[in-house]
């Protein structure tokens, strides 16, 4: 029923489709109410003064046929007298040898006015009903000025007095916008993707109070959108996104309230950064992670060296423990390797574990016992 907005802005990367401004929308329910008038006019003059004659009402429903099409195709309340005249050509055009109209032959009568009349009265009130659907609101202007917002279902309006101003859309809408190269307050150059939810609550404000008010969202979210990443440093930004938020998301309802629109969330897409400062960023966060990787690994250390201390206290003033652990650890090296291991004499003698041959000897293979046979 009606659109009304120019050129979409460029900064709008998926702008709302807008629809063509009409006076009306001529719709399969007028159509179905013009017939229903023609119906109609045919059981009057049947009532009153006999049953049409089958030419007049094939005629009729022709005539009303095309004018629908004029109707459908010319949306405007100056294609009524180009309906009209299409709807009174049809029905008294001569017939033609050979012609479509020539099986379609009447001889008018006083009676055949009674239909004319209705067909006359299809032709010109059938554009006047209008269906909304259940998510729209259709302002209506008489003479200029305006009249009343309709809701959902069908209405009637008054031919070349009303017309459809507008039909606003009262769903929950999403628009994306960006703002290019907005200054941090450290100075930061970063590009910014956007999204915005609204909806409209007010269909009268927003079409009598605002010229366009897709464009004046658009560009009120990105002038919101520039004062308040200018008013923090790239580090906040980064950090406290729901901060920046609710603050362009008040700063938009502030503004866009009187225009019968709310702001219901703003979130960012995208925040990008100049490519030396990623690299910037990058390189420090590598550092940060191998700083804290060192400290782990002193950490770890600390605590190792804490273990040794308490185990060194335990085996201090006891060699027997001393020597039975390592004479564990030269076992399991034996045991595990299979293989010569050197422990100088000293060592062996402490331990009591005889020569250095004693050794080798009992960690090498033991000659097979067994019987034979």
């Amino acid at each position: 029923m009606i659109s009304f907005f120019g050129k979409p802005n460029d900064r709008v990367r998926t702008p709302i489709k807008q629809r063509k401004q009409h006076d009306f929308e001529f719709s399969l329910f007028a159509l179905l109410c013009m017939l229903l008038i023609l119906v109609l006019g045919i059981l009057v003059q049947s009532l009153v003064g006999g049953l049409p004659p089958i030419g007049l009402i094939a005629r009729a429903f022709l005539a009303i046929a095309l004018s629908a099409v004029v109707y459908w195709l010319l949306p405007y309340w100056y294609s009524l007298p180009i309906g009209l005249a299409v709807a009174m050509a049809t029905v008294f055009a001569t017939a033609v040898h050979g012609g479509l109209l020539e099986a379609l032959v009447w001889d008018p009568s006083n009676a055949d006015f009674i239909l004319l009349a209705f067909l006359i009265t299809a032709c010109f009130w059938g554009p006047s009903l209008q269906v909304v659907v259940q998510w729209d609101k259709v302002v209506v202007l008489r003479l200029g000025r305006f009249h009343k917002v309709h809701g959902p279902g069908p209405f009637f309006m008054l031919p070349l007095l009303d017309r459809c101003a507008a039909t606003v859309d009262t769903r929950i809408r999403v628009t994306d916008f960006s703002a290019e190269k907005i200054l941090t307050r450290d100075t930061v150059p970063v590009h910014i993707d956007a999204l915005a939810f609204w909806m409209i609550w007010d269909a009268k404000k927003a079409i009598l109070e605002v010229e366009n008010f897709l464009e004046a969202v658009t560009l009120s979210a990105q002038t919101a959108l520039r004062d308040s990443i200018g008013k923090y440093s790239l580090s906040t930004i980064l950090s406290e996104r729901e901060t920046l938020y609710n603050e362009i998301q008040s700063i938009l309802d502030a503004k866009t309230n009187p225009w019968g629109i709310s702001i219901l969330s703003v979130e960012f897409v995208d925040i990008e950064l100049p490519a030396e400062l990623q690299d910037v960023m990058s390189r420090q966060a590598q550092a940060e992670r191998e700083k804290e990787a060192r400290m782990m690994l002193g950490q770890a250390e600390q605590e190792v060296a804490a273990v040794y201390c308490a185990a060194a206290a335990a085996y201090k003033g006891n060699p027997e423990a001393l020597n039975l652990r390592a004479m564990s650890m030269v076992y399991d090296s034996m045991k595990t390797r299979g293989s010569m291991v050197l422990l100088p004499s000293g060592v062996l003698e402490n331990m009591n574990m005889g020569s250095v041959l004693g050794v080798v000897k009992a960690a090498g293979p033991q000659p097979d016992t067994t019987p034979e046979g």
